[in-house]
């Protein structure tokens, strides 16, 4: 049988506030993108994501919906979204939306019909609960944004709970109607044309109907990690990640699969072992990714391993893979300590292309970019208002797109950004990479072009053959095609004693850099071989 379209493909996520502004605002849009398909194209992507482009106050840039049916003026409004699909359709490019579907704004109208309370329509749309006896919130759940969960309002002498800012007010899809309500936004996107959907915190549709504490993480457990933010000491067993959960998903797969070639992946940023319940063949969502790799910044193989050893053991779930997205430190950045290293992004390039999943490529990888400066001042993500300079956020990984070095904004605007562009990211301009036939950029489209003819690395399974210090090495499988592929995620030369070499034909892509002698295999730092079992 013939693999869905999806399986295996590249997905390329564009931000779209960051990526080109064509009318002049400082605040990128579709036109933008659109001005930039010739680029997109020549990359060579499956499909394009895009990050939330509905109307919305902003106060967390899109991910607070305030109307499901439209297309945000900023961004050229509906009109220039039919304009996108054309264009794109005509280039063969598939398009991807971002819903956000657990949450919407506090300005969205069903908020405001939930504020009346039984004299609304929308009474239940919300999680609505009674204070304490002395006034508290009803539990002990925290905000992914800091503070309370929970936002006393007097309209209804309730509190609402808010999983983030106290402006994005949690959607009851235990409510029959606003569940049916959620499912049709779905049905009308898939109606105007779009091949799927990117679902944010897809692990966080249902609640405990009893609103029970959420457990701590014992303190003799707790890694940096969790201290580094306080909601990260509470096992999310409550607020989100219900194994009940399963079952809107179920729901939302049937409706996207009414439609033919449609795809439909979520974002499951807590409970990483959870995946295995919200993703199959037939049950769950069609795909998803964790934050396994998104939240690594020790670039170790070990990593890597025991993440597809863990998904050994599942192998109904066919996964998403990604390094860096709009929510997290670029993948140079955080893998290379901070530094801009180009034999690293072409090494993490390189792994990103070859393991078992749907590739997300967030935009400025193909570049290289690391993290833009921000400067307190120039911070708008509310999780960098919160702990700059301790954390700057969010923002250092959605500076604008260089496209031209000496142009204003380095081409992004004519206007000031809202974002300010990194002067090192203008140095490393899509423009003076198309001029070098050894930049990221090109590396980065021969890379994908050469993967298309590589069957195993799209849609093969994966076997992890070691994992040491430096070295991971594994093979992708189809019947017809195993491909070794071996990589040192070091800075330092490795070996590696080939299996039956005899029996392996090397062959150029990535990197390179590696050589027989000795023991077998020399890899030099940030090598890569490929070899295909004969």
């Amino acid at each position: 049988m013939t693999a869905p379209w999806w399986k295996g493909a590249v997905v390329y996520q564009i931000y779209p506030r960051s990526f080109c502004d064509a009318d002049g605002d400082g605040i990128g849009d579709l036109p933008g993108v659109r001005s930039k398909l010739d680029y997109v194209s020549a990359l060579g992507p499956d499909a394009v994501w895009l990050s939330p482009i509905h109307p919305s106050p902003n106060k967390d840039f899109g991910y607070d919906v305030s109307d499901y049916g439209d297309v945000a003026a900023e961004m050229g409004g509906m009109a220039a979204f039919d304009a996108l699909l054309a264009d794109m359709r005509g280039r063969g490019i598939r398009l991807i939306l971002d819903e956000v579907l657990a949450h919407t704004s506090e300005r969205h109208d069903w908020f405001a019909e939930s504020l009346k309370g039984e004299e609304g329509r929308k009474n239940d749309w919300y999680v609505w609960a009674d204070p304490k006896d002395d006034g508290g919130p009803p539990n002990n759940w925290l905000s992914v944004f800091g503070g309370p969960a929970w936002s006393y309002h007097p309209a209804r002498r309730k509190y609402y709970f808010h999983k983030f800012l106290k402006s994005q007010p949690k959607l009851n899809w235990r409510d029959p109607a606003a569940r049916a309500a959620a499912l049709d936004v779905l049905r009308f996107w898939l109606k105007k044309g779009v091949d799927g959907f990117r679902l944010d915190v897809a692990n966080s549709f249902l609640h405990d109907d009893k609103l029970r504490d959420n457990p701590p993480i014992p303190p003799n457990l707790r890694s940096a990690h969790h201290w580094a933010h306080a909601p990260n000491m509470q096992k999310r067993i409550h607020d989100s990640n219900l194994p009940e959960n399963r079952k809107v998903l179920d729901e939302v797969r049937a409706v996207v699969e009414g439609f033919d070639e449609r795809f439909v992946f979520g974002e499951f940023s807590e409970e990483p072992g959870l995946i295995g319940e919200f993703v199959g063949q037939t049950h769950g969502l069609q795909s998803g990714y964790t934050f396994t790799f998104l939240d690594d910044r020790s670039y170790s193989p070990a990593i890597f391993a025991a993440y597809y050893r863990f998904l050994k053991d599942r192998p109904h779930v066919w996964p998403c893979v990604t390094f860096s997205n709009h929510d997290v430190a670029r993948t140079v950045s955080r893998f290379g300590g901070g530094k801009q290293d180009d034999a690293l992004a072409k090494s993490a390039l390189t792994l990103l292309m070859s393991l078992k999943g749907t590739v997300l490529m967030y935009q400025g990888e193909e570049l290289g970019l690391g993290n833009g400066a921000i400067a307190q001042d120039e911070v708008r993500d509310p999780v960098g208002e919160l702990y700059f300079p301790y954390s700057k956020g969010r923002d250092p990984a959605r500076t604008p797109m260089p496209w031209v070095r000496d142009a204003a904004h380095a081409g992004f605007s004519t206007a000031k950004p809202w974002l300010p562009v990194d002067a090192r990211h203008a140095e490393r301009a899509a423009n003076v990479q198309e001029g070098d036939p050894d930049s990221v950029l090109n590396f980065t489209r021969a890379l994908i072009a050469a993967r298309r003819g590589i069957p195993a690395l799209v849609t093969g399974d994966i076997e992890i053959l070691e994992a040491s210090e430096q070295v991971l090495a594994f093979n992708r499988i189809l019947p017809e095609q195993t491909v070794l592929c071996v990589f040192n995620l070091s800075r330092e030369p490795a070996t590696f004693a080939l299996p039956r070499m005899s029996s392996v034909s090397p062959f150029e892509f990535g990197p390179g850099g590696w050589g027989f002698g000795g023991p077998g295999l020399t890899l030099k730092p940030f090598g890569a071989f490929f070899g295909q079992q004969i």
